[in-house]
């Protein structure tokens, strides 16, 4: 999945196990040191995970409730759920709807459920986001943990690592630094930490992908599948241009759009001005129905200029749809080019375009790349990194900085 210069046991727990495990097979520690370990990971660890709620759906809040419904079946744990958008009840819900009072409401009630909720815990999971967002929820549930003395854990997520850590360097990486461990989950953001002198540990995002079918794709048909937000960043438009190329040589060829935001004026404008047919915008959908929707697909395409490690890829991969895809981000750490998929520049519609029409033409390449991709998944199924999770944990809970 990454590139091989990257697959390095340094960066991922796997490795920081094996090493840790030959330290203690190398070492004589004391009796009592082993039965004062033993209690502490006797005693359940009390999380709270700090996190966008399913209500917004997004890999945040997706992954945030994954962890959450696996952890909460370990004898070894006993968790609890933080949102960082809480809703008001009563008048407060009927503000809470109105767009400009709503982030004045929200904050009052977010510093009250962690005021709440993380003294009850032993340590603080706080999933994050970038810029902005790091600044209004990550950041004061990582002050309240630490003024509780609570051992806290940074999960961040974001594709905009590299442009946050650079301009929001002076609010972001003090508040990092606070934190007694910082889990990412691609080796990219395991660089990006560490290009500012911060040490990160990769762990996967697990993903649920039972429910994706594979099929095999012979004929390829030429329908195809876009899944990103409505979000300049995801460059949805940059699609669009590329399936006008693919439309001009295969007038037949239809083009799925799943997402909403607020670029959807701009990108309905762009889909009129270049006179597509066969465009379908079936909206934002719930994770449920992606299933159904990668199905009816047969080629998956990804223009996106800032990106981590897009669930919508995942998702393509366990349904055996062959990916086209930017080089965005962390991308190139989980496409590898032409062996799991093909991979562009940026901003490139002629290149995507190309790249679509090569598939249609050689089915073989098609099948090879959505073979090798499918067995890429089995890296985000909960049972791979389910230990990963529970060691990580464990170190955290009995005092270490469990660092990568």
């Amino acid at each position: 999945m990454e590139r091989t210069t990257k697959e390095s046991g340094l960066h991922t727990l796997g490795g920081a196990s094996a090493r840790g495990a030959a330290l203690r097979e190398g070492a004589d520690a004391p009796a009592a040191h082993a039965r004062d370990a033993a209690a502490v990971r006797a005693k359940p660890i009390r999380l709270l995970v700090v996190a966008p709620s399913d209500e917004y759906l997004g890999g945040q809040s997706i992954h945030a409730a994954q962890l959450v419904k696996e952890l909460r079946k370990e004898p070894g744990f006993r968790v609890g759920f933080a949102s960082v958008s809480p809703r008001a009840l009563g008048l407060g819900a009927r503000v809470h709807r109105m767009k400009y009072a709503r982030p004045l409401l929200r904050m009052p009630l977010y510093l009250a459920n962690l005021l709440l909720k993380i003294p009850r815990h032993d340590v603080i999971h706080v999933s994050s986001a970038a810029l902005s967002s790091f600044l209004l929820t990550t950041t004061p549930a990582i002050l309240v943990g630490k003024l509780f003395g609570r051992r806290v854990v940074l999960n961040y997520h974001a594709g905009q690592a590299v442009e946050h850590l650079r301009d929001w360097a002076r609010t972001a990486i003090p508040v990092i630094r606070m934190c007694d461990a910082t889990v990412v989950p691609s080796l990219w953001l395991v660089d990006v930490f560490a290009s500012h002198g911060l040490k990160a540990r990769a762990i996967f995002n697990h993903v649920e992908l039972d429910a994706f079918r594979f099929r095999g794709r012979r004929p390829l048909r030429p329908v195809f599948l876009s899944n990103r937000n409505f979000d300049p960043i995801y460059n949805v438009p940059c699609v669009l241009r590329a399936f006008s190329i693919i439309q001009r040589r295969v007038p037949e060829a239809r083009l799925l759009v799943a997402g909403d935001g607020a670029q959807r004026p701009e990108i309905e404008s762009v889909a009129r001005g270049l006179n597509l047919r066969n465009v379908e915008f079936k909206g934002l959908l719930a994770p449920e129905m992606m299933p159904g929707l990668c199905d009816e697909a047969d080629v998956y395409l990804n223009a996106s200029n800032v990106d981590n490690m897009p669930l919508s890829i995942l998702e393509a991969f366990s349904s055996g749809l062959p990916v086209v895809t930017t080089d965005a981000g962390g991308i190139p750490y989980m496409v590898e080019h032409e062996r799991t998929g093909l991979v562009v520049p940026m901003n490139d519609h002629e290149a995507i375009a190309a790249s679509a029409l090569r598939l249609l033409e050689d089915e073989d390449l098609a099948e090879r790349l959505a073979l090798a991709a499918h067995a890429e998944c089995d890296k985000y199924r909960w049972e791979a990194v389910r230990p990963q999770w529970l060691e990580f944990y464990g170190e955290v809970s009995e005092g270490g900085k469990a660092e990568g």
